[in-house]
């Protein structure tokens, strides 16, 4: 059975984090395989979905979600690019949020969802939680083909340049701004 909380404990130790991990995947996230929610400074682990996949696809989850939480919780550790997109999410679907005094502001964009899915995987914080969790997961699993398989699912095709990004948040406070 995989030891989520020796790692966590051990990567939260290193990193002097205080936060809590938790298998109960909040509403509306059922479908995701994690995800890190700075107000409640919880790692979610969904698994559920993780139960019958390879430790080594479990450990890269985790630690993705461990490298948002630094990101959040340090954001000094990291470059303007990473820092000013936390503010952000952007889904698959256009719906984006901004957080905003520690409170997620919705509105919904136009557009095509592999538009949106590349937007999502390319978000500067995504691409160095990807990138953290691979070579993280790579130094205690060794490379393989199956990792880098998984690594390749969760980064863009079509990288996106940091301008573009910032048009799209532009966007969203115009549309913040209008929303009652």
């Amino acid at each position: 059975m995989f030891d989520y909380q020796r790692h966590f404990d051990a990567y939260c130790n290193t990193e002097g984090l205080d936060i809590y991990l938790s298998f109960d995947m909040p509403s509306g996230y059922e479908d995701a395989y994690g995800t890190f929610d700075v107000t409640t400074k919880t790692v979610f682990i969904n698994d559920t979905i993780l139960r019958n996949s390879p430790d080594y696809e479990k450990l890269f989850f985790l630690f993705h979600e461990l490298r948002h939480a630094t990101q959040y919780l340090a954001p000094n550790k990291f470059d303007a690019a990473i820092s000013k997109s936390l503010q952000y999410v952007i889904m698959f679907d256009g719906t984006c949020y901004k957080l905003i005094d520690g409170a997620y502001h919705r509105c919904k964009l136009d557009g095509e969802e592999d538009y949106f899915v590349n937007l999502y995987l390319g978000q500067p914080y995504e691409i160095d939680a990807n990138t953290f969790a691979y070579e993280y997961t790579k130094s205690i699993y060794g490379d393989s083909e199956p990792l880098k398989k998984l690594y390749e699912f969760c980064v863009p095709h079509q990288p996106m340049p940091n301008e573009i990004y910032d048009s799209v948040f532009a966007l969203i406070d115009e549309k913040l701004k209008a929303e009652p």
